[in-house]
């Protein structure tokens, strides 16, 4: 798969392949039918949304791991739509190689569809149970469509159950490829999660203990899914992304999915905790620090981080770093985190 991804990486954009058009597009049919004609059983719960799986009467379908692979959550963020079409292309031509039940899910298909980030507001920011101002907006909408396709993918799973939610940064940073992970996840499906962003060559983890209403924090905190928000690199137009960044993770995934061993890890990643959420709360929010600032910043005690209103934000820990700095979210949300490392 990764000399796959190298021979796209330079084939120009002058015409986007069928295979990334397809996904971009979220159209399923030559796969659906591909793993169909394979005896699997294959379902389009809603549009961008495909299930593949082992028929139940199987006897392994039981311990099959449960899969889920979602793209385009921001429809600005296409490196990873790359990456799971030709993946996803190279398994239809050799269905029976998929060893695990599959979820497909590409998050924002209007934004996408538009060539914008969203349509009204954050989609990563729409799986919790209290959005407020937020509730009538087409992300609201959507996510209520993948929540009832995610639950319905892992209501009858196995134990072994997976979310990864693949994403390019708007900005640079420290660590181009990290992740971030609930602290919630049971300790051996998190072991099993680091060691594949190992593989994968993630440099950088951030333990999350509480959700900001993303995608995958609700997976592990609703089905028990070994869940993690992955940063791989900048942002990139659709079918002129430098897929050679993504050699490492996508050789992570196409293992994954085949049931391969765990390859030794690329990179053994820093591991931060979040110290502190910055959370805007007025129009008078401002960030002390400009817009070219890059993940992981360092910042020492006493540093000001923000300032809204009379509340000033100020760094606590000998030393913080700042993570997705955005004075321009909407208020109410995170508009950045500080975290520390620990390992």
């Amino acid at each position: 798969m990764a000399n796959e991804v190298n021979a796209a990486s330079t084939g120009g954009a002058s015409a986007l392949p069928d295979a990334v058009r397809a996904l971009a597009e979220a159209d399923f049919g030559a796969v659906a039918r591909s793993f169909t004609s394979a005896g699997f059983s294959v379902s389009e719960p809603a549009d961008g949304i495909l299930t593949i799986r082992q028929p139940r009467g199987d006897s392994a379908a039981a311990t099959r791991p449960a899969v889920l692979v979602s793209v385009g959550v921001h429809g600005d963020e296409t490196g990873p739509i790359e990456v799971v079409a030709w993946l996803l292309d190279a398994l239809a031509r050799e269905p029976q190689a998929l060893a695990v039940d599959l979820m497909i899910c590409v998050g924002n298909i209007g934004a996408i569809r538009a060539g914008k980030r969203f349509i009204d507001a954050d989609l990563n920011r729409m799986f919790r149970a209290e959005r407020g101002t937020l509730e009538g907006t087409a992300e609201a909408a959507r996510a209520d469509v993948m929540i009832a396709a995610t639950t319905a993918f892992f209501q009858d799973a196995g134990p072994q159950r997976w979310h990864l939610d693949l994403h390019t940064a708007i900005r640079p940073s420290v660590y181009p490829m990290f992740a971030i992970v609930p602290d919630l996840i049971a300790d051996e499906a998190r072991h099993g999660l680091i060691g594949w962003l190992g593989q994968a060559g993630i440099e950088a983890i951030i333990m999350n203990p509480a959700s900001a209403g993303t995608y995958s924090y609700y997976s592990a905190e609703h089905h028990g899914a070994a869940g993690t928000t992955v940063e791989l690199g900048r942002i990139g137009t659709l079918g002129q992304n430098d897929l050679s960044q993504f050699v490492h993770a996508s050789q992570a995934l196409d293992d994954l999915l085949r049931g391969a061993g765990q390859r030794p890890a690329v990179t053994q990643p820093h591991v931060f905790k979040v110290a502190q959420n910055i959370i805007k709360l007025s129009d008078g929010f401002t960030m002390a620090f400009g817009r070219e600032t890059q993940n992981f910043t360092a910042l020492p005690q006493g540093a000001e981080i923000a300032r809204d209103g009379d509340k000033i934000y100020t760094v606590q820990h000998a030393e913080e770093l700042v993570v997705f700095p955005n004075p321009d979210v909407r208020i109410g949300l995170r508009a950045g985190m500080m975290v520390v490392r620990v390992s």
